[in-house]
């Protein structure tokens, strides 16, 4: 068990925690949400000893062991793979590393061997001797050869570094385990392996991420970090998300007797049990929120950007024709005689591990990049809006965030627009802030405002979750569900994609795959993968990466 007792830390003026008393218990799974730099990641630090607070203090239980997942991917690239990961038990490799050095002694005394005798007992009552084996299976669900385990960290790529890390902070059972993003630059598979471990897990959990699939997943409690103060709630994200959207409701309606908003908070609570029943943690969260009374469900102070595509005009019978589309970057063929027909009412999500292809595709359907042959046509009543996954010439200007946005309303009163960019967050004069200055957050949400003054009824996204909190992907993610018109999009977001796409392209070293569909039903459709089986059977990565 870890406690945090009266922990206060500010930066100069900045109050980022201000005495907050938590307690984490083992069996749980504790998701740590709030805005961009509210002091998530800060707080890990904390809690493992990296940050020393203003006041307070962490107390964990004596005996138990910690372990976190480190963000320096070079700090162990003179070590083997599969050492790395064991070192995540320092105490089980310290004595691992003194045996070793003991045997290789010429001169081996008498001395030598009653401490090679003590380590070995050591050795063995922790687990030495099914150490690499463990580490093994680790690595391999997390998607790393067997033909690397041994070799040096320095010799892989970065992303592959990242997973190592991950392994080592999970390996030897640690008591307490404490883990920021630990899904970045994971694949499906090596996400869905983390999410089974983690279901089976019997410790303590904390983590920290912007995947809301994942935090549904494994969270049995969330902890939402505001104004200084940490709240916690039983139950995974989505259930945080309704139950205080619901509280929020029906605070405004003033109207509304007392005992109708009992019946229907009592009716959101036996619904979502019910849900969870099927989960993987199902009768532990199910006896949680069984537990939960009226009074623990509450409104969140937390602001959600507004996010709402509203079309000028209904698209038509024809949107998109593609014909034999193709495009060689730098004597690679990035596009291949690229066939497809969208249609209105279809959302599209492109998946597969070659995201250069997506970027590229939509950069020549947006007018940015020219084909070096093929066709493609929008309808004559398409609309188009393009979010580019890298926006950094649009903000290249010394222009106001109100007039950058200006030349994209229809409205000559500039009180329309300062109220628009007061919905997307920018209250008072921060819409007045200069586009130069923004955060990749910032600069996100006043693309979003731009798309939605538009007015498109075609819109492409590449890649719009990135630099996003939880809070404006949820109001992206909700602002797209309700949109009517078509969408062409990707994204790392697994529930972004399964609750938007009705359509499935995924490509591949042989072609496309192409199917009606949301994201779930198409990784567990058995006929595509075995078409996936094929067209990646040369060795690529056959793993949906979205």
């Amino acid at each position: 068990m870890i406690t945090a007792s009266n922990i206060s830390l500010s930066y100069g003026t900045q109050v980022l925690f201000k005495e907050v008393n938590i307690k984490f218990t083992p069996g749980n799974c504790y998701g740590i949400i709030g805005a961009n730099g509210a002091g998530k990641s800060t707080f890990l630090k904390i809690l493992s000893g990296e940050i020393e607070p203003d006041t307070g203090e962490i107390i964990i239980t004596p005996g138990e062991r910690m372990t976190t997942l480190r963000q320096d991917h070079f700090a162990f690239n003179k070590f083997r793979v599969i050492d790395t990961v064991i070192m995540g038990h320092k105490k089980l490799y310290s004595v691992m590393k003194e045996r070793d050095e003991i045997y290789q002694k010429e001169d081996f005394t008498e001395e030598d061997g009653i401490r090679a005798a003590e380590l070995e007992s050591e050795f063995a009552e922790m687990g030495g001797w099914e150490a690499e084996s463990e580490a093994a299976q680790m690595l391999d669900g997390l998607g790393i050869a067997t033909t690397l385990h041994e070799k040096l960290m320095e010799e892989i790529e970065d992303n592959l570094k990242v997973r190592v890390l991950l392994a080592q902070a999970l390996f030897g059972n640690p008591d307490i385990l404490l883990l920021d993003e630990p899904t970045n630059h994971l694949d499906l598979e090596s996400i869905h392996w983390l999410e089974d471990f983690l279901a089976d897990f019997n410790n303590t959990v904390i983590v920290v991420s912007h995947d809301r699939h994942f935090l549904n997943t494994v969270c049995t409690h969330v902890c939402d970090i505001d104004f200084g103060k940490i709240q916690l709630y039983v139950g995974n994200y989505d259930f945080w998300y309704m139950s205080s959207q619901l509280a929020a409701k029906q605070l405004k309606d003033e109207k509304k007797r007392r005992e109708d908003k009992i019946a229907e908070l009592k009716e959101f609570i036996q619904r979502f049990s019910s849900n969870v029943a099927k989960a993987k943690q199902a009768t532990s969260r199910k006896k949680l929120i069984d537990k939960l009374t009226l009074d623990d469900i509450r409104p969140s102070s937390r602001r959600f950007p507004y996010v709402a595509f509203k079309p000028n005009r209904e698209i038509g019978k024809n949107c998109l024709e593609i014909k034999d589309l193709t495009k060689t970057i730098d004597g690679e063929l990035v596009l291949n005689h690229l066939n497809l027909t969208i249609n209105p009412g279809e959302k599209v999500a492109f998946v597969g591990p070659n995201h250069y292809a997506k970027t590229v595709l939509f950069q020549i359907l947006a007018g940015e990049m020219e084909a070096d042959s093929g066709s493609y046509n929008w309808g004559v009543t398409t609309s188009l809006s393009y979010f580019p996954k890298d926006n950094s010439k649009m903000f290249d200007t010394d222009s106001s965030i109100a007039d950058f946005l200006q030349q994209y309303s229809t409205e000559d009163d500039d009180t329309f627009v300062r109220s628009f960019l007061g919905r997307m967050l920018f209250t008072g004069d921060e819409a007045l802030k200069c586009c130069r200055v923004l955060s990749g957050g910032e600069k996100v949400r006043v693309v979003l405002a731009k798309m939605m003054l538009e007015g498109a009824n075609c819109l492409i996204f590449d890649e719009p979750t990135s630099h996003l909190d939880l809070e404006a992907i949820q109001a992206l993610n909700d602002g797209l569900i309700n949109f009517n018109g078509v969408i062409l999009f990707n994204s790392h977001d697994h529930q972004f994609v399964d609750s938007i796409a009705n359509r499935i392209i995924e490509f591949t070293p042989t072609g496309i795959i192409d199917r009606m569909t949301n994201f779930d039903s198409y990784i567990n459709d058995a006929s595509v993968n075995e078409i996936r089986d094929k067209a990646y059977a040369g060795g690529s990565h056959k793993v949906v990466m979205i």
